[in-house]
């Protein structure tokens, strides 16, 4: 089953948001490649894609009676914290907290979008980040995750900002734009705390679909500018960090999903070294964080790899 095709309005709609030639670009590699098990994309095997593989590993899981622990565990959302240094933070922006969730694959089981309004309801932040992956499925519907984030949305406070990630369609920019979450498609916004800025930036998918252009996102920010991108996956941390960003907030790895004990993923599924597929990392001066994700993909399950959503909290390094 693929996409159903995109009627005039819509095409309309998203050439003037987006650009004529990105969106043949992203609406052509959907078509050819968004069902693809191998080739296509930055890693050669996508097991997310391989819908043979799910009644495998719940019929395994099963076998060795962890299943109903799996699907418990992938319900208990865990609220973690990260403190970032920034050399060059403005004084308006010390303490400035960031909610970021990630993967949430809300259509993935009915009951995954009051599991994450319950993990989200009573924090407190200053701006909230969605990563990518909306939908359960890499093709076909899109509607249920756009039900379960307007759910969703009703319990985030303030501005929110999202990008796309390998299973979403460019097709649900406009309905998640709707309910007022700006999304950044190789595109920047700016923060502003009285005569402070912030320089927030997002790609396209740069996984599997590969439309992201950081050369678009990051060449309207000026130089010195303390800026943060929002990346699906954390495989371009090289190219991150080379075009200056201070921050990288990323996902895409689910952390493993189904690890072993002490949190060993079995499988990353992302072309970078291990320790930039969960949690906190650095490379040069850029600071990242890969989320292990709010929701689960293949099956509603997680082992020795909780679900979660971060708060970042931005500190200068000379206080």
């Amino acid at each position: 089953m693929t996409s159903s095709p995109i009627d005039s309005a819509m095409l309309e709609l998203l050439q003037q948001r987006v650009g004529k030639v990105h969106l043949q670009q992203r609406l052509g590699i959907e078509k050819d490649y968004e069902s693809r098990v191998f080739g296509q994309g930055r890693t050669f095997f996508h097991i997310e894609n391989w819908y043979s593989i799910h009644s495998v590993i719940r019929n395994g899981l099963r076998l060795f009676l962890l299943h109903g622990r799996g699907k418990r565990n992938a319900r208990r959302i865990q609220l973690r914290h990260n403190t970032i240094v920034l050399p060059g933070l403005p004084p308006a922006f010390k303490g400035y907290t960031i909610l970021q969730i990630s993967d949430l694959h809300l259509d993935m089981a009915s009951d995954f979008p009051q599991a994450l309004i319950e993990a989200i309801t009573g924090i407190e932040y200053d701006l909230c980040v969605l990563t990518g992956d909306f939908r359960a499925d890499t093709f076909g519907s899109y509607q249920a995750a756009i039900e379960g984030m307007q759910q969703v949305r009703q319990h985030l406070n303030g501005t929110v900002y999202g990008i796309l990630g390998n299973h979403d369609t460019i097709q649900m920019v406009p309905g998640l734009e709707a309910m007022n979450i700006q999304m950044l498609l190789n595109e920047h916004a700016i923060i502003e705390r009285g005569a402070d800025r912030l320089y927030l930036a997002g790609i396209d998918d740069p996984h599997y679909y590969r439309a992201d252009n950081l050369e678009k996102a990051a060449d309207p920010i000026p130089d010195g500018g303390v800026s943060i991108l929002l990346a699906h996956s954390p495989e371009i941390y090289q190219h991150a960090a080379h075009a200056d960003f201070d921050v990288m907030l990323c996902g895409h790895t689910h952390g493993g999903q189904i690890c072993l004990p002490g949190g060993r993923p079995l499988m990353c599924n992302a072309r970078c070294p291990r320790d930039f597929c969960s949690g906190a990392w650095s490379y040069n001066q850029l600071n990242g964080y890969t989320s292990a994700g709010s929701g689960a993909c293949i099956v509603d399950v997680r082992l020795n790899c909780p679900p979660e959503i971060t708060l970042h909290q931005l500190h200068s390094a000379h206080t």
